[in-house]
């Protein structure tokens, strides 16, 4: 059984991953920072529709702890699939952004994804089959008024996605981005009215969780093999 680490795992788009990536047959690290209850309510909903999954709690920019712990789960095996799912807002307009509001969202987003991905990298290459997904955002694609540091995050992906997608090429490994518009849950919540949706989006709804986790799970399936190196924006014709 091939297992997956989610990073992010007990927020809405984290968790509707875990779900389906658990009915796919993977074996799911639900990962959280804060939210241990929401991840292991998570885990706990997998195991009880027949899945295989356990909670894992850290913080993604810690650097050293994050290695830590992850030596530690691979003594237990390979972890093939890993989904760079963790991130956050803290918007101002860049003319009254702190220096700590540019470092908070990098240090997540960005960093997070070389702290929790480079340790697992040797030991998925040695199985020669790996799946890498990161979530990134329209923000990072279009920008937005207000989030320079979350669309510099996100376009940091970007790159960091094509060039380890080149490096892995060889190996049976893809590295792919998956680019979320506007998407139901905790995050949106109370900043998108109903008109302001209309407006923006031209199919006129927010996405679901469900529909960007439909799109991860086919990214880390075998039948997605030669994909790799993409953006793929999931947006409702956004961009």
């Amino acid at each position: 059984m091939k297992r997956a680490l989610v990073t992010g795992g007990s927020g809405d788009i984290g968790a509707a991953i875990c779900s389906r990536l658990a009915q796919a047959g993977l074996f799911v690290y639900v990962h959280a920072n804060r939210n241990r209850e929401r991840a292991q309510a998570v885990a706990d909903e997998i195991v009880a529709a027949g899945g295989q999954a356990a909670v894992i709690v850290f913080d993604v920019t810690d650097k050293d702890t994050s290695r830590t712990v992850l030596e530690d789960l691979l003594q237990q095996g390979e972890i093939q699939v890993v989904v760079n799912n963790a991130g956050i807002h803290d918007d101002a307009i860049m003319a009254g952004m702190s220096p700590e509001q540019w470092s908070r969202v990098i240090d997540v987003s960005l960093h997070g994804f070389y702290n929790v991905t480079q340790p697992l990298l040797l030991p998925m290459m040695r199985t020669r089959w790996g799946r890498i997904v990161s979530l990134s955002s329209v923000a990072g694609v279009m920008g937005n008024r207000g989030q320079a540091n979350y669309a510099a995050a996100k376009s940091g992906l970007h790159g960091a996605t094509k060039s380890l997608a080149i490096e892995m090429a060889s190996r049976g490994i893809t590295v792919n981005a998956v680019a979320p518009g506007i998407i139901q849950g905790e995050m949106t919540a109370g900043v998108f009215d109903k008109e302001t949706i209309k407006r923006l989006v031209p199919m006129q709804r927010p996405g679901t969780p469900a529909e960007v986790a439909e799109l991860v799970a086919f990214l880390v399936s075998d039948q997605a093999a030669y994909i790799s190196g993409q953006v793929i924006g999931i947006n409702g014709a956004m961009a």
